[in-house]
């Protein structure tokens, strides 16, 4: 099945009503062909299992869906880059093209799916640790959300000193300290982690404490 194949049967399966449901969700900021998650799954389950067999990643396909209009194609570049298959095959030069996604249609449902794919080429190479500090202190906050969340499911794999340090590029006088998706991330991020260390994180927060925002230090300590 080529990708051209797996946009008709997208399209074939298309409901208006639900599409415009799924635009509104999203602020309005992408079209939608109106396919729930489970029925895209079901739909295009066989195309990336055939593509997960593939030598080398389709990047030219990756990106084919991402100038695609509809935002079901964006989650398919997604999954496509979770499967652990393609996961195992990602190297550090790959980072730049993650970089190009995260920037372009930048939502948080994309972004989201991007910072594994991420954190899966710092699994594969340690030198991807020095990108993710660069990407704490980028213009864009995209690429800082996905550099604090990047370890979400790294558990007791996490980097500490790296998860603190990117952190800390983020908190109070930094330039996106007032960002609702930085903010988020590093509740997110810190609330995540102390399922695995609760100590080193209700730490972290009493240290930073007066430098973080509200919101982050709500989440950070649900489970604390």
């Amino acid at each position: 099945m080529t990708y051209s194949e797996i946009i008709k049967l997208f399209e074939e399966n298309s409901d208006s009503e639900k599409a415009a449901k799924m635009a509104n969700y999203q602020k309005n900021h992408f079209a939608f062909y109106g396919i729930p998650t489970p029925l895209r799954r079901q739909l295009s389950k066989t195309f990336l299992k055939e593509k997960s067999l593939e030598e080398v990643i389709d990047w030219e396909f990756v990106f084919a869906m991402w100038q695609e209009d509809c935002r079901e194609c964006q989650y398919l570049s997604c999954n496509y880059l979770q499967m652990p298959k393609i996961k195992s095959k990602l190297t550090l030069s790959d980072l730049s093209k993650i970089k190009e996604l995260v920037v372009s249609k930048s939502w948080w449902d994309s972004v989201d799916n991007l910072d594994e794919v991420a954190g899966a080429i710092v699994k594969n190479d340690s030198q991807a640790k020095e990108i993710m500090l660069e990407w704490s202190l980028a213009d864009n906050f995209w690429l800082r959300r996905v550099a604090i969340d990047h370890q979400l499911t790294f558990k007791k794999d996490t980097d500490e000193n790296l998860l603190a340090a990117i952190i800390e590029n983020n908190l109070s006088g930094s330039a996106f300290a007032k960002e609702f998706f930085i903010n988020k991330a590093i509740g997110w991020a810190l609330r995540e982690y102390s399922k695995t260390n609760p100590i080193w994180v209700h730490h972290f927060i009493e240290k930073h404490k007066e430098q973080m925002n509200r919101l982050s230090v709500r989440e950070a300590s649900k489970y604390l």
